[in-house]
C-alpha cells in the first residue's frame, strides 16, 4: 500500500483550514503545509493538528506548489488548497487507490461554493482537477494565478468518484476583490509569456466568456449567483488582457543619424 503526502500551500487560511485538515484524517500519511507568512492562526491550527509546517516566501502560485511538492516524504501526492476538503465518497475513492494504484494520476470533480450556495452550472461544475499524482510524473504549470497540475506525456490517468468541496468566496465583495487581484496577476504573467493582447481580444474575450458560461454552460440555472459569477469571471478575463497593454513600456526614442550620444 503506497503512502500519500497531502500538500497544501497557505496564507491566512484560518477560516477553512481546520475542516480541510480534518477531511484528510485516515487518508494522508503526512500533511505538509507550506505557509508564506500567515498573520492569522493558520500556522497554529496546522501545528495543533500534527502537520509539518514549513515557511517559504511566496514566488507565485505555480512556483510555490512545485516547491511544496518537493518537500513531501512520499511518492504519491494529494494536493489541496486551504479552502478545500474531501467529501466522504472522495475519501473512499482515494483509499481504494491506495489499495490498488493502477494509474499515474487521478482526476476528481471539484464542487464550488459561492456566497453560501453550491454552484451546479456556470462552468463551475464539474470543475475537474488533477490532484492525486505520482510525484515523479507530475509538475505544476499554467499561467499565474491559475496553476495547473500536469502529468508527463504517456502517463495513465484515472478518475475518482466523489467531490472535492471548495469554499471559493463567501461574499460578492470578496469575489470582486479577488477578481481585481487575479486579473492583474494573470495579465502580468500573460504579458511575459505572450506579450500584449490586441484591443479586439480585450473586448471580445470577456464577452465570449460570459456568453459561453451563462448560456451554453447553463449559468442562468444558478439564479442570481450564476449571473454575478459569470459576469465576475468575464470581468477577470477583461482585466487580464487589459493589464497586458499596461505592461508594455514605450519604445525608447531612436537617435537621429549623426546625433551625438551626449550633449557638450
Amino acid at each position: 500500500m503506497p503512502a500519500i503526502s497531502a500538500v497544501i500551500i497557505t496564507l491566512n487560511e484560518e477560516k477553512y483550514i481546520g475542516r480541510c485538515l480534518d477531511s484528510l484524517q485516515g487518508v494522508a500519511d503526512e500533511i505538509v503545509v507550506v505557509d508564506s507568512g500567515s498573520t492569522d492562526n493558520t500556522r497554529r491550527i496546522c501545528e495543533a493538528k500534527g502537520c509539518r509546517v514549513i515557511h517559504h516566501d511566496f514566488e507565485g502560485y505555480v512556483e510555490q506548489k512545485n516547491w511544496a511538492m518537493q518537500q513531501a516524504k512520499h511518492d504519491w501526492i494529494l494536493s489541496l488548497d486551504g479552502d478545500e476538503m474531501l467529501s466522504e465518497e472522495l475519501k473512499k475513492s482515494i483509499l481504494a487507490v491506495k489499495e490498488n494504484p493502477v494509474k499515474d494520476g487521478y482526476y476528481m470533480n471539484r464542487r464550488n461554493n459561492y456566497y453560501g450556495r453550491w454552484i451546479r452550472h456556470s462552468g463551475e461544475y464539474p470543475d475537474r482537477k488533477l490532484r492525486l499524482v505520482k510525484r515523479e510524473k507530475a509538475i505544476w504549470k499554467g499561467i499565474n494565478p491559475h496553476d495547473l497540475l500536469t502529468l508527463a506525456k504517456g502517463s495513465s490517468i484515472g478518475r475518482l468518484k466523489g467531490d472535492l468541496f471548495h469554499y471559493a468566496q463567501d461574499t460578492r465583495e470578496e469575489h470582486r476583490a479577488k477578481t481585481e487581484l487575479f486579473g492583474t496577476i494573470g495579465g502580468k504573467s500573460l504579458y511575459l509569456l505572450k506579450g500584449r493582447s490586441s484591443w479586439p481580444r480585450i473586448i471580445l474575450s470577456p464577452v465570449w466568456r460570459f456568453i459561453w458560461n451563462y448560456f451554453f454552460r447553463l449559468g442562468f440555472l444558478d439564479g442570481r449567483e450564476g449571473l454575478y459569477l459569470c459576469y465576475t469571471n468575464a470581468r477577470q478575463s477583461y482585466l487580464k488582457h487589459l493589464t497586458t497593454r499596461k505592461q508594455a513600456s514605450p519604445r525608447p526614442l531612436q537617435r537621429r543619424k549623426g546625433q551625438e550620444k551626449s550633449s557638450t
